[in-house]
């Protein structure tokens, strides 16, 4: 056998196994046009990217990873993640009777420092965000956040815990509004967000109750995008009214900047009533501590 021979015998074995290893570790998704990364490594089944749903599937073994206790995603993210959230915003664009919901995960032990009820709802809202500014349409996702205590989690770092589900909707010519949005702007508007202010109070701590209220406005906000969110600040009477005016308008400014990082500015409206509208009796401690407040409703 001549050395010609085994030296292009050599070539065509490397030329073979290297397809072979391109095979293994880069399969196309189920159209056959998107590549899918390494096969995942799942802990609970949730820790790779996996889109899935309606004849639409993509994979790989990164994901959206965070700190723990945090809602801000990892960076950088891998290139497998952005060539998936193409391959989906195709699919929502030729399929728009598909949405996606995005399930964001935490465990009990995490603090959430978040106005969601939930951390998981916090990083299912920041990966949303991520595929907004991909161009999918907002419209096109729900969010959601569960508390799991079984999690991949190490050094500090929570991988994976989120989930992507692709569903059909229902949508007739004649859904101009959706009876659902219109029956929770009438709740929200019913029984508003109060927040109550002690006179040197400088942040703001929500309840459960609260955070839970915070979600559904956010999510009416995100769904009707010419809507607003109205916040109006009130006193007791203690003091100067023209002064008390001013107080109130400072309340409602320091709450709207609480929502600054979770909605544009420009669709806030601060006012305020000063001590014009008590909801208690202004001779007494604790109806004066009820009056010091700031009423958050929607438009």
């Amino acid at each position: 056998m001549s050395k010609k021979f085994i030296y292009l015998l050599g070539i065509l074995l490397t030329i073979l196994i290297g397809t072979l290893l391109y095979y293994y570790f880069c399969c196309s998704c189920s159209n056959d046009k998107y590549e899918k990364d390494l096969p995942p490594v799942a802990v609970n089944g949730l820790n790779a990217f996996a889109l899935n749903g309606n004849g639409f599937n993509y994979q790989c073994s990164s994901n959206f990873n965070f700190g723990l206790d945090g809602f801000e995603i990892n960076q950088p993210l891998n290139d497998s993640i952005d060539f998936g959230i193409q391959a989906l915003k195709e699919q929502l664009e030729m399929n728009p009777a598909q949405k996606l919901t995005i399930t964001g995960f935490c465990t009990s032990q995490e603090k959430n420092n978040t106005s969601f009820p939930n951390l998981g709802f916090a990083r299912a809202d920041k990966v949303k965000a991520y595929l907004v500014s991909k161009g999918i349409s907002a419209n096109a996702i729900d969010i959601d956040g569960q508390v799991r205590d079984s999690w991949n989690t190490k050094d500090g770092i929570v991988y994976g815990p989120v989930n992507f589900e692709l569903k059909e909707i229902t949508v007739t010519a004649n859904d101009s509004v959706d009876p659902g949005l219109a029956t929770l702007k009438d709740k929200l508007n019913k029984t508003p967000l109060i927040l109550y202010f002690n006179s040197s109070k400088s942040s703001i701590k929500l309840t459960q109750q609260e955070k839970a209220t915070v979600s559904e406005i956010l999510n009416y906000l995100d769904k009707v995008p010419e809507s607003k969110m109205l916040i109006v600040g009130h006193t007791d009477n203690t003091g100067d009214k023209d002064k008390n005016v001013i107080i109130g308008q400072r309340r409602a400014d320091f709450a709207k900047s609480f929502f600054n990082d979770k909605i544009d500015a420009q669709r806030i409206e601060t006012s305020s009533k000063g001590q014009d509208e008590p909801i208690a009796d202004n001779t007494t401690a604790e109806g004066k501590a009820k009056n010091r407040r700031v009423v958050i409703t929607i438009n």
